[in-house]
């Protein structure tokens, strides 16, 4: 089995935040891989991972990081491969790593997700391997009926709830 998305953070400090793409992953089938690279302590093996990513068949890399958060854009101005930046709650509520990610030049995009959004990063991923993918496709049709059918079951527990002046 060859990873097809690569989960990259910052430091393991980040592994609570970025664990929840890990798990998506499991539960759709999607090979990936999980490392820690940083931007500023580790610059040229990050170089080297994003100039090889595309050559070792991954299609699509989520990058967490906190604080400055270079290493999403430093990936993507290596590579070619989609890059989801998940900017990582630190200093300042994750705001700095926020605009640190959404903050790109032009020509080096970054699709970014809310801070700490490492679920909705891997969604988005999966979304664009199912483009080519129709069993994915269908994993992931699936997983979106059931968030549907969480909020229908809320719903109908929500009307057996009484209070005094509730109309519905």
């Amino acid at each position: 089995m060859k990873p097809v998305v690569s989960i990259i953070m910052g430091s393991t400090s980040d592994l609570p935040v970025m664990e929840k793409a890990a798990k998506f992953f499991d539960e759709m089938e999607i090979p990936f891989e999980i490392n820690a690279l940083s931007a500023h302590r580790t610059p040229s093996e990050v170089e080297e991972f994003a100039v090889q990513a595309a050559g070792r068949g991954l299609k699509v890399i989520i990058a967490g990081a906190g604080m400055a958060a270079a290493l999403p854009g430093v990936i993507a101005a290596n590579t070619t491969l989609p890059v989801i930046g998940v900017p990582v709650k630190g200093m300042l509520d994750g705001l700095d790593a926020m605009l640190s990610i959404i903050q790109m030049p032009p020509g080096i995009p970054v699709a970014t997700v809310g801070v700490n959004g490492a679920l909705n990063a891997a969604i988005l991923a999966a979304q664009m391997l199912a483009l080519a993918d129709d069993g994915l496709a269908v994993r992931l049709a699936g997983y979106k009926d059931n968030l549907k059918q969480k909020i229908v079951k809320a719903n109908e527990e929500l009307a057996g709830v009484k209070y005094k002046f509730k109309c519905n």
